[in-house]
């Protein structure tokens, strides 16, 4: 199945950028390219919960117009991608949620149209990072280009999420031709004998994460670093000030449905100085 990498775009300079980012992406993986504009029906199809998204534009020819002039500069930059767009009637947020079933990646913009300057992360990107069924992109800060220097971050912390979010993080780093940073925090020193202990499990942890990325890609620059904080999500997220690409693993879907996010990966994705990967497995379809 040759799942397309699809971009949220509705014509904000926020999605724009989240479009450029998509058909880098896209080309680096082989994978076509769809442009997708979700609009709400005039009839109620596809209305969000929160009012003050009802501004949102219904289908016009502007909106078309719009949709084909960001895939003609795509494909004049990337020559070899295949990009299709479309405009689906639903929700933005909602469309892209539908759409992530059957693609490869779905990226997204920090913030697009309407939203408020106080929220960091708008409504349709929290949503489709929250609640998508495969790998989402958030790409952010909003006024950043597209960068190809630095590494890819990854956070460990033992869990099954994390080893997903490392594979990912691997991966993307073999694609890029870029180092991978395996990063584990542990709480500042208070006493030293608490402190061997903590070192000790760190080392080991970041080991063996290695040892693993080292089977599948023998070629790979890997760098570990152990970031010393009371609070994970903070080191993180200063930590991505270096970085082209932070991984973060998501709580998976047997939670609570306004915790399907963990908080250091909200965090990191409301955050990060640079664009934020919500590792998950591809849904199956049928």
């Amino acid at each position: 199945m040759n799942r397309p990498v699809v971009v949220g775009v509705d014509g904000s300079p926020e999605s724009l950028v989240a479009a450029e980012h998509g058909a880098r992406v896209a080309s680096l993986r082989s994978r076509p390219l769809h442009l997708v504009h979700g609009y709400l029906h005039p009839l109620g199809y596809g209305v969000p919960v929160n009012p003050y998204d009802l501004g949102l534009p219904e289908p016009t020819d502007e909106a078309r117009t719009m949709l084909e002039k960001s895939a003609a500069d795509l494909r004049g930059r990337w020559p070899e991608l295949t990009v299709e767009v479309r405009q689906v009637a639903g929700g933005p947020g909602a469309t892209l949620v539908e759409e992530s079933r059957r693609a490869e990646l779905v990226v997204v913009g920090s913030r697009g149209l309407g939203g408020f300057a106080g929220l960091l992360l708008g409504s349709v990107s929290a949503q489709v990072a929250g609640h998508a069924h495969g790998p989402v992109l958030v790409v952010r800060p909003a006024d950043r280009q597209v960068t190809t220097d630095g590494p890819v971050l990854v956070g460990l912390d033992g869990s099954e999420l994390a080893e997903l979010a490392v594979g990912q993080a691997a991966e993307e780093a073999a694609r890029r031709g870029v180092p991978l940073v395996l990063a584990h925090v542990v709480a500042p020193d208070r006493r030293p004998e608490d402190s061997t202990g903590d070192e000790q499990g760190a080392d080991r942890l970041l080991a063996t994460a290695v040892a693993t990325v080292r089977q599948r890609h023998p070629d790979l620059a890997v760098a570990e670093r152990v970031l010393r904080a009371a609070e994970p999500a903070s080191a993180l997220v200063e930590a991505s000030a270096d970085a082209a690409l932070v991984v973060v693993g998501s709580r998976g879907r047997g939670g609570f449905a306004g915790l399907l996010l963990g908080s250091v990966s909200q965090a990191l994705v409301q955050h990060a100085r640079c664009p934020v990967l919500v590792a998950r497995p591809h849904a199956h379809t049928g």
